[in-house]
């Protein structure tokens, strides 16, 4: 399929051929879903700890005799029924991460992408145009795409200049097409692709990557495994 290439300036410049297998697959929701939260709860510290009878502080004597009083048993200050002692299969540290099979992740990556392209949500630029750090011309990049709402900007590789113009910008995010998420996607109205971008993101998770979880990707830094 071909998708339209547009200038920083807002004017068309030409189109590019794409992977049909990353921009126009039938989105699999389900997987979608289930990639979004095994990243929300990967970000769970699960730090929540409490203590049981056997490790609060606290004396072991049993605080009254069993018998003859007349009242309930009892047994150490520390028992959960009493205030200060131990709690009863209360939260102790944890991971929550949730493992995902690496197809799964391509998959919901490329579904999401898909949506995106089909939605009419996704534009392509020949070039950013920010040859230095600068809000400005951020915004205006943003203005002269029609981009009302928030936008995340995906460049080929990281770029520094890119993410310190975007920095102060409500609703923009830069990220580098190797630190691409379901979450990043999800929760931006527009993604905003550069040529290289799209090209980097093929190479990921397109033509035998998409079907062959083995298949190598060899970037100029060594090999990347998304």
């Amino acid at each position: 399929m071909k998708l339209d290439v547009r200038t920083a300036a807002g004017a068309a410049a030409a189109s590019i051929d794409v992977d049909d297998a990353v921009f126009g697959i039938e989105p699999n929701q389900a997987v979608v879903h289930q990639a979004l939260l095994a990243q929300l709860a990967a970000r769970r510290a699960g730090s929540a700890n409490t203590k049981t009878r056997g490790e609060v502080r606290g004396s072991t004597r049993k605080t009254r005799r069993q018998k003859g009083l007349g009242t309930s048993r009892q047994g150490s200050i520390r028992s959960p029924l009493r205030r200060g002692g131990g709690v009863v299969f209360g939260p102790t540290p944890r991971s929550f991460v949730q493992r995902l099979p690496k197809m799964m992740r391509r998959l919901a990556l490329r579904s999401v992408l898909s949506s995106r392209t089909a939605e009419q949500r996704l534009l392509v630029v020949d070039d950013l145009g920010i040859a230095e750090p600068s809000t400005k011309a951020v915004v205006g990049l943003l203005k002269n795409l029609g981009l009302e709402k928030s936008a995340l900007i995906v460049t080929g590789g990281t770029d520094r200049i890119a993410h310190l113009s975007a920095r102060n910008v409500d609703g923009a995010l830069v990220r580098p097409a190797d630190t691409l998420s379901v979450g990043d996607l999800l929760s931006h109205h527009t993604v905003l692709l550069t040529v290289d971008a799209v090209r980097r993101i093929e190479a990921l998770w397109g033509g035998e990557r998409a079907t062959d979880r083995r298949a190598p990707v060899t970037p100029a830094t060594g090999v990347v495994e998304a």
